[in-house]
C-alpha cells in the first residue's frame, strides 16, 4: 500500500510539474499538504487531457533542457525543490530514473547515418577498385616495364672482328646470355643448352632463333678468345666482347649483375646474373628464362612466348 501511495504522489507531483508548463494551476493533493500549499483547482476535463499528453510524453520531456529548467524552477517556488527533486531522481526501487526510450526520430536520425556511412564507404571502396582496375588494364595494354627498364643500344665487337649494334639484330628473335670463356661449369652448360634449344624450336616450330653470347670479362676475353670459344657450342652463336666501359654499359642496360671474384695471381672468377634473355626482332625485351629451366622448358617456354607475341 506505501508502494502505491508513492507511486501516486509522485505522478501527481509529475503532473503538477506538466501543467506549470503549460501555465495551468497545479491540482492540489492532499497527500502534498504538509509540504504545498494550495491552489485553486483548474477544470477537471483540461487537467486531464494535459495529464495524458504528459503521461505519453514523458521520453521527450525527460530528454527537454527546457522541461529540466522549468522543472526547477517550479520546485523553487514551491518550496519544496529538493524534495520534489528527490521523487525525479529516483523511482520506488530507490534506483535512478535514466529518463525514457529513444523517440523515434532518434532512432530514424540513427539508421539514416549509419546507412549514408556504409553508402560512402562502400562508394569509396568502388573507386579505388576501379582506379587498380584501370591502371593495370593501362600497364597491360602499354608498354610493359620489362620493355622499358631490359635492353637498350649498345656498340660491341663481335667474334670475327666486326663492329655490331643492335641494330644488326634486328629481324628475327634472339636469345642472349651473359658469361665468359673462363667459366668453369656454368657458363659452358647454360650455352650448351642455349644451342640445344635453338635446335630443338627450329625442329618443333620452324622459328629461328639467333643465339648471342656477350662477355663480362672484358680484360680476358679477347676478339679471338670469344671466336674460339663460340665455335665450340653451336655454329651460328655470336659472341660479343668490348672494352670495360662498353660492357659495363650493355650489361648496366640488361641490368646484368657481375663482378670479379677470388683472384689467384693473374687468374681470377666472375661472379654474374645466370639468365637468358628473349628479345622480339625489334629487339624489345620478352621474358627471361633462368637457371632453372632445361633445354624442354626452355624451348617449349620460348615457343610459348613469341606465339603469344604474334597474336
Amino acid at each position: 500500500m506505501a508502494t502505491i501511495i508513492s507511486r501516486n504522489v509522485n505522478h501527481l507531483r509529475y503532473v503538477n510539474h506538466c501543467l506549470r508548463q503549460f501555465r495551468i494551476s497545479p491540482i492540489p493533493s492532499p497527500l502534498l499538504a504538509d509540504t504545498t500549499p494550495l491552489r485553486p483547482l483548474p477544470l477537471l476535463q483540461s487537467s486531464l487531457a494535459i495529464f495524458q499528453r504528459c503521461l505519453f510524453g514523458t521520453s521527450t520531456a525527460s530528454v527537454n533542457p527546457e522541461n529540466q529548467a522549468s522543472n526547477s524552477s517550479g520546485e523553487a517556488n514551491s518550496g519544496n525543490g529538493k524534495h520534489s527533486g528527490g521523487s525525479h531522481q529516483s523511482n520506488e526501487s530507490g534506483k535512478p530514473v535514466r529518463g525514457g526510450p529513444v523517440s523515434w526520430l532518434s532512432f530514424l536520425l540513427l539508421i539514416a547515418t549509419g546507412a549514408g556511412l556504409i553508402f560512402y564507404y562502400d562508394k569509396q571502396k568502388k573507386e579505388h577498385i576501379e582506379e587498380i582496375t584501370t591502371a593495370s588494364e593501362a600497364v597491360k595494354q602499354g608498354p610493359s616495364v620489362g620493355q622499358a627498364a631490359i635492353g637498350g643500344p649498345f656498340n660491341l665487337i663481335k667474334h670475327d672482328g666486326k663492329h655490331v649494334t643492335e641494330k644488326d639484330l634486328l629481324g628475327k628473335w634472339t636469345l642472349i646470355y651473359f658469361g665468359f670463356t673462363h667459366c668453369p661449369d656454368i657458363c659452358p652448360e647454360e650455352l650448351q643448352k642455349l644451342a640445344a634449344a635453338v635446335d630443338k624450336i627450329k625442329e618443333k616450330a620452324g622459328i629461328e632463333i639467333v643465339p648471342v653470347f656477350i662477355s663480362v670479362d672484358p680484360e680476358r676475353d679477347t676478339v679471338e678468345q670469344v671466336g674460339e670459344y663460340v665455335k665450340e657450342f653451336h655454329p651460328k652463336l655470336i659472341g660479343l666482347t668490348g672494352t670495360p666501359d662498353e660492357i659495363r654499359n650493355v650489361a648496366r642496360a640488361y641490368r646484368v649483375y657481375y663482378m670479379k671474384t677470388v683472384e689467384e695471381d693473374s687468374d681470377y672468377l666472375v661472379d654474374h646474373s645466370i639468365v637468358m634473355y628473349l628479345m622480339s626482332p625489334g629487339m624489345q625485351f620478352v621474358k627471361f628464362f633462368g637457371k632453372n629451366n632445361d633445354v624442354d622448358s626452355l624451348a617449349d617456354g620460348v615457343i610459348k612466348e613469341i606465339k603469344r607475341h604474334k597474336k
